[in-house]
């Protein structure tokens, strides 16, 4: 719905593109991911991260949400989740109600899809209904679209991409977060065919160097994406404030990556 698309962008584009800190990793991978930065582990410390960066939202999972939730930053409750110890079929189905989600002081709610998977055919069914709680409480759905399993030999391949794009928009998102192709001009297509869902970048494993995901996401921007929505490579960085501050020179200011070299070790 056109009217859930703005509102979106509203809350978490109000500068014209977005920077969302993701923290849903605690469930998908474990507390392993902390282990580079052990201030990462404590939701505290990814909120005051988000607030002073001047960041747009913050998605967590319900029981970061009830527990750590304060309000100071735009919220999107992840409504669903897995955990790498599982080894089947690739499947994440919901923990949270979009009611539930709301009461917690959510501002957008995101659900993760698997197209591809044996499974595909129960996220689908149950984001139709998520989509339709969402339109009652009138809160943006984000819809996290991974092909994987059946047929995916290469996530990021672009015809993948572009098919993670469309199968989201067709679905009902009312903004998107998929993988980087690794090229503005493939990725660009994926965000023409996402039609008018806002596009937001997954921003992965933490790259080697700061330089390689600053470019990355002046790609994204350049194919004409809203934003990034990111993790491990803002709150796994030893200096997490300072590259966040960077990252928002090139999202928010329109900066280009030579220009900010300089700020980043």
């Amino acid at each position: 719905m056109a009217g859930l698309i703005e509102k979106f962008l509203k809350v978490f584009a109000r500068r014209g593109r977005s920077i969302i800190l993701a923290y849903d990793h605690g469930i998908e991978h474990g507390p392993t991911d902390f282990l580079d930065n052990p201030d990462s582990a404590d939701p505290e410390y990814i909120l005051k991260l988000a607030r002073e960066a001047g960041f747009d939202g913050v998605v967590f999972q319900r029981g970061i949400a009830e527990k750590y939730y304060d309000g100071s930053v735009p919220l999107i409750v992840k409504l669903n989740g897995k955990t790498s110890l599982y080894n089947g079929e690739p499947i994440s189905v919901a923990n949270c109600t979009v009611e539930e989600a709301v009461s917690l002081g959510a501002s957008a709610v995101g659900y993760t899809i698997y197209p591809g998977s044996g499974y595909e055919w129960k996220m689908f069914e149950e984001l139709a209904k998520i989509k339709r709680e969402a339109i009652k409480f009138d809160i943006p759905l984000i819809v996290w679209s991974y092909p994987r399993g059946g047929k995916v030999t290469n996530e990021t391949a672009p015809e993948i991409v572009a098919y993670a794009a469309r199968v989201a928009l067709e679905l009902g998102a009312d903004a998107m977060k998929i993988k980087y192709t690794g090229d503005p001009k493939t990725f660009a297509w994926a965000v023409k065919v996402a039609g008018k869902v806002p596009v937001l970048m997954s921003g992965g494993p933490k790259t080697k160097t700061e330089e390689e995901f600053l470019r990355q996401v002046e790609g994204v921007l350049e194919a004409g994406a809203v934003g990034i929505a990111v993790g491990r490579n803002v709150w796994q960085r030893k200096d997490a404030l300072k590259f966040a501050r960077v990252l928002s020179e090139i999202v928010y200011g329109g900066k280009k990556v030579a220009e900010v070299l300089g700020e980043v070790g």
